[in-house]
Formats: C-alpha cells, structure tokens, sequence
C-alpha cells in the first residue's frame, strides 16, 4: 500500500487578526475526530506566547526571532521534516507570523514534499475588518501593502471581527476583498467562529495524489481527478490554487518533460521536483524559475519519491494533472465515438 500524502495547512494574517483563535479552534476539530494534529508557530521575537496558549499534548515546532519568509525561511522545511518523523501526525498547521510574505512560506513549505509525502492543502487568511477598513481608506504603508499579499495569495479568507464595524463597512471590505482575489471563498467570522469542516473542506489548495487505489485515468478532468483522491470520493480541482504537488507512479521521458517545463503557463512562478526518464539510468533534481529550468543528476539517500511541486496564482491544477498523468502514460483518452453521459 502506497503512503498517504500527510496534509499541511498554513495560516496566514496580519498581527493581531485571530489566527490563534482559529488554530485553537483546529486543533480542537481535529482531536475530536480522533486525530493527531502537529503545529509549527512561527514569531518574531525571541518567545512563543502564543505557543502558551496551545495545549501541551499538541506536538509544537517553534521558530523564534525570525520571520519565516525571511531570515528562519531555510530552517522551515527542516523543521516540518523533523516534526513529520518524530511525531507521525496526522495533519500540520504552520502558524506564520504576521509579518510573513505567504508566498515564499509556500516556497518553503513545498521543498519537503521532495523528501515527505505531505500536501499544502491551503492558505488560509485570517482579515482583521476595521483594522484593513482604515488602511484601505488610506492606501499607504508597508503593513497595508503586506495586507494585500496576504489576501491575494489565499485559498479562504476570513473576515474577522466584524461586530466591530458596521453592516455597510463589512460589506465595503468585502468588496475589496473580492477585488484583490478574485477566486477565494469569504468568510464572515467574529472570532473565528466557523465550523472547521466547513472551512477545510472549501479549500481548493492543492490535489491529492496519494490515494490507495491505482485507477487507469480516463480522458476528462473529472475522471483524472476521481483516480487520484480517496476512494470513491472526487476531489474538486479550483483554478485558484496557491501549489500542486505531484507523486510519479512512472518514469517519463525526458524530451517530453522538458518540453512540458519549458511550456508552464505563465502563472506558474515556480517548480522544483526529483523525476526518474525512461530513457536514461539517472533521477534528476529540477528547478524553474523565472521561465528557466535547470537539471542535475542526483543520487537521493533514503526513499525519496519522485515528485514534482509547482508554486504560482490561479493556474489550473487539473490542467498540469491531466498532462503529467499522460507523461506517465497513466491517462488515457477514450475513443471518440464514445460519449459519457451526465
């Protein structure tokens, strides 16, 4: 039986917006389902305060005295890798400080998917309301313009506290919210107050690809998708998605997935993996950016899959699915005279 894919969530937000109310809240959900929840908190300063307030049977990795899209960036995917090993759990959350670029945490959180069968599922975006109500009616500053990123990078928004501005403001926030990200779900909370199956079920992050069943593919995205999810369930693909992991079950041939690098959609920022050709004796480490690729051949130590993770904005998972799983050879169109009925 293949190993399943351990799914990681991030949550992201300003100082002070609720993402520790909304990790209690998580971490609460998830025990009562009988699992094994893991939490990385990351904080500028040199203690973990809001580490205190999660219980101590909850295995915790602290990063202190940095901000992990910065100066601990190099130190995340060791860490989860760590945590992963010595603790086994069942799902991670990462807790960024409010000063985090989401996007080069993503960046970071990916690289152990070369060494760990784990899945960014989603980014979530906790909003303060009245806080970015009265940056927004000001446009200026470095925390307004880190508001916006933290926005338009996520899979889930949530508008927090918004018994603290009236029905006509929440309504103009929500509005700018839309503005600047234009796929992801809104969320209305007061203090988080959500129902988490709800909200992690919404999240259109990332595909899983390590299902127990090795299905033949069928030639439409719905079928591609049915293959790779748990049994018997499908799992929506959302052209929103902040990264995509893929698990090779085959080698491919290494023209054809230069080929299919070289031709990202533009949307695609990033992407690194290791891959096995058919037509060579070496695995490769691979890595794009910027619209150029890079080979090396590679000797892994220890069983590291091969897998490819593409970091971008709003590109179709289903779209990259559906052309690695025909470089595998595990998709196949179905004759034309055939016609599926709905």
């Amino acid at each position: 039986m293949e190993q399943e894919t351990l799914p990681v969530y991030i949550l992201s937000g300003f100082l002070g917006s609720g993402k520790t109310t909304l990790l209690q809240r998580l971490l609460d959900h998830w025990k009562g389902q009988g699992l094994r929840p893991a939490v990385i908190m990351n904080e500028l300063g040199e203690v973990n305060l809001d580490g205190l307030l999660v219980e101590q049977e909850v295995p915790m990795a602290e990063m202190l005295g940095g901000c992990i899209c910065c100066t601990s960036r190099g130190d995340l995917s060791t860490e989860l890798t760590t945590l992963v090993k010595k603790e086994a759990p069942d799902v991670v959350v990462i807790e960024a400080t409010g000063a985090a670029n989401p996007l080069e945490i993503v960046d970071a959180v990916t690289e152990t998917s070369l060494y760990q069968q784990v899945e960014l599922r989603g980014l979530i975006t906790v909003v303060d309301t009245a806080h970015l109500l009265e940056l927004y009616r000001s446009q200026q500053g470095a925390t307004y313009r880190l508001m916006q990123e933290q926005i338009r990078c996520a899979s889930v928004l949530i508008l927090n506290k918004t018994d603290r501005v009236s029905a006509e403001e929440a309504a103009e926030i929500s509005a700018v919210l839309r503005k600047w990200n234009a796929y992801a779900e809104i969320l209305p909370a007061v203090r988080c107050a959500l129902d988490p199956q709800s909200l992690l079920g919404g999240l259109g992050g990332v595909h899983l690809d390590g299902g127990s069943e090795d299905k033949e593919a069928s030639g439409d995205a719905a079928s591609a998708t049915e293959a790779a999810g748990q049994p018997g369930k499908a799992h929506r693909t959302h052209d929103h998605v902040m990264a995509y992991t893929h698990y090779f079950k085959n080698a491919v041939n290494s023209e054809a997935f230069e080929r299919f690098v070289k031709e990202l959609p533009r949307d695609v920022y990033r992407a690194k993996g290791i891959v096995t050709f058919s037509d060579t004796a070496s695995r490769f480490l691979f890595q794009y950016a910027y619209r150029e690729a890079d080979f090396m051949k590679i000797t892994p130590q220890g069983d590291v899959p091969d897998v490819a993770v593409f970091i971008g904005e709003h590109f179709s998972s289903g779209e990259l699915r559906t052309q690695l799983l025909q470089l595998e050879n595990r998709l196949y169109n179905r004759p034309s005279a055939v016609k599926r009925s709905l």
